[in-house]
């Protein structure tokens, strides 16, 4: 939409700072501008207003009701609004409250450091997008015990694998197995519909090796097509514990003609420091026989540096949601910077997953990470698709 065809309220007490907003607005070409004082004015002008605003430019610290409440009285009548958030706080607290908007459900365009300029305000304007009413949702399915245990037996869940390209170089290194299940009726069917239900019934160790069993396949398939990547399998808490584990993966692996070198087996922080003698044990031991070991999830769990200390890991994974807010939110690029650091320091390749925008990918390059893993760069694939994808694959420029 034309700006001049855009509906705008600015929420903003000082009365100098609130004319000098409405002044840009006009600049840009804004036609229809209304102003409140406080949060309560803004709010009452939204309910009884006949031309729905689309975007509100709202302080935060206004008396009476300020901005934090106003955002909460919007989200919670559902209104459908962009907001622009312009303060003059620390960035932290700005970052904090963006959360706090998106928690709400109302689309945040981003903030405006006080003093705002036009340029600003017009980058953030054209992030708007016209509203439109969603149709219903339905019903999440819910599959029985029944279900996946039938699901089990005949053989209906599948590999799906998603690249890892190194960042300095843009080649594809890897892959992850992830799970799918194809379904008779629903077709297939994400991971999140019926892990949970596996790991509450105990199974999810059947799952665990079918897609060890399944990733060694692909990757050496993919070998013997010219491919030379590694693959990556989640282990479950179940495998974990298990005594034997590493001889019983390391048999599965080379019965389908694949060096352990070839596979990088990733566990959580939460799993790593349960039963964690037999974690350490089995975790030594398959390091002793080649195999790659990944922290995944990193930041979300109980880790520590004594942890990684003392767990024999080749990679550190960070996870998706300090990835993908780096670049608009201080705290999670600090905490990325500060993973990157650790990785660094004990020679552990660092992966980044979430990566979903080309400022995530050029921010990762700058910090100089490892490898980077997205669907900015792919979303899963079928294993026969890969060879193909890799060798279209070209970097973003």
């Amino acid at each position: 939409m034309k700006i001049a065809d855009l509906h705008f309220l600015v929420a903003e007490d000082h009365d100098f700072q609130r004319k000098m907003l409405a002044g840009m607005l006009v600049r840009l070409g804004a036609q229809h501008i209304i102003e409140a004082a406080d949060g309560r004015a803004a709010f009452e002008m939204m309910q009884v207003l006949t031309q729905p605003v689309d975007i509100v430019i709202c302080d935060l610290d206004m008396p009476g009701m300020d901005g934090m409440e106003f955002i909460r009285l919007i989200g919670e009548a559902r209104i459908p609004v962009s907001m622009i958030l312009s303060s003059s706080h620390e960035r932290s607290l700005i970052a904090s409250v963006g959360t706090m908007t998106k928690a709400y459900g109302i689309n945040l365009l981003g903030a405006i450091e006080k003093p705002a300029t036009v340029q600003k305000l017009e980058k953030l304007i054209k992030l708007h997008q016209p509203f439109v009413v969603a149709e219903p949702r339905p019903a999440r399915i819910v599959f029985s015990e029944a279900e996946i245990s039938e699901a089990l037996a005949a053989g209906q869940f599948e590999a799906f694998f998603q690249p890892k390209v190194d960042l300095a170089t843009a080649t594809v290194t890897g892959a992850e197995a992830l799970a799918y299940w194809r379904h008779p009726r629903h077709g297939l069917v994400s991971p999140y519909a019926f892990v949970p239900a596996l790991e509450a019934g105990g199974r999810i160790d059947e799952l665990t090796w079918i897609m060890l069993r399944q990733a060694a396949a692909a990757c050496r398939d993919w070998h013997t097509d010219g491919l030379d990547i590694t693959v990556s399998v989640n282990l479950s808490l179940g495998s974990l514990a298990s005594v034997g584990l590493a001889e019983r993966i390391t048999e599965l692996v080379r019965a389908q003609r694949l060096e352990p070198r070839q596979m990088v087996l990733e566990v959580t922080e939460t799993i790593a420091m349960t039963h964690l003698a037999r974690a350490l044990e089995n975790l030594a031991r398959l390091r002793i026989k080649g195999f790659g070991l990944s922290i995944d999830d990193y930041g979300t769990g109980y880790s520590s540096m004594q942890h990684l200390l003392h767990i024999p890991f080749t990679e550190l994974k960070i996870d998706q949601s300090f990835v993908a807010s780096a670049v608009e939110k201080d705290s999670c690029r600090v905490f990325l910077e500060s993973s990157l650091d650790i990785a660094r320091k004990l020679g552990l390749k660092a992966v980044a997953e979430g990566v979903e925008t080309r400022a995530v990918w050029n921010l990762l390059k700058e910090l100089g990470c490892d490898v980077a893993q997205g669907y900015f760069i792919a979303r899963p694939m079928e294993a026969a698709q890969f060879p193909d994808w890799a060798a279209e694959w070209t970097p973003p420029d």
